[in-house]
């Protein structure tokens, strides 16, 4: 029934023009407007739409992932742009906050929104 569709995620978040800048902007992809919402386009045509919701309650959980070729880079690259990296309890992670895991390492980080995303780079 699905096999075809070409599904996308979404998440929301309390100020639309804020999550413009961050992910346009600091994040540097590519951002377009539609409908009174925002449409992230990523690698490979794949869509997220970010919609307003002004009581907002960011997720308990990583709701966007971005697979990097170098973890320590990215991170670098984050902190760089004022973005800090998440250290959380039960993750052994080292200085820069990059947890280095046996299949991968991650390095969470936060949306204006709260919202939770990660760099992971495979092991």
């Amino acid at each position: 029934m699905f096999e075809t569709a070409k599904a996308f995620g979404s998440f929301a978040v309390d100020d639309l023009g804020a999550a413009q800048k961050f992910y346009g902007e600091t994040l540097g992809l590519q951002v377009s407007e539609e409908d009174g919402a925002l449409m992230l386009h990523l690698a490979g045509d794949h869509r997220i739409l970010v919609y307003p919701k002004p009581d907002h309650s960011p997720a308990s959980f990583t709701i966007l992932n971005f697979p990097v070729d170098d973890i320590d880079q990215a991170v670098d690259d984050l902190t760089s742009r004022g973005v800090p990296i998440q250290h959380y309890q039960g993750f052994d992670t080292d200085d820069k906050g990059i947890y280095r895991g046996k299949e991968r390492s991650i390095g969470w980080f936060t949306d204006p929104a709260g919202n939770v995303l990660s760099v992971a780079q495979e092991a």
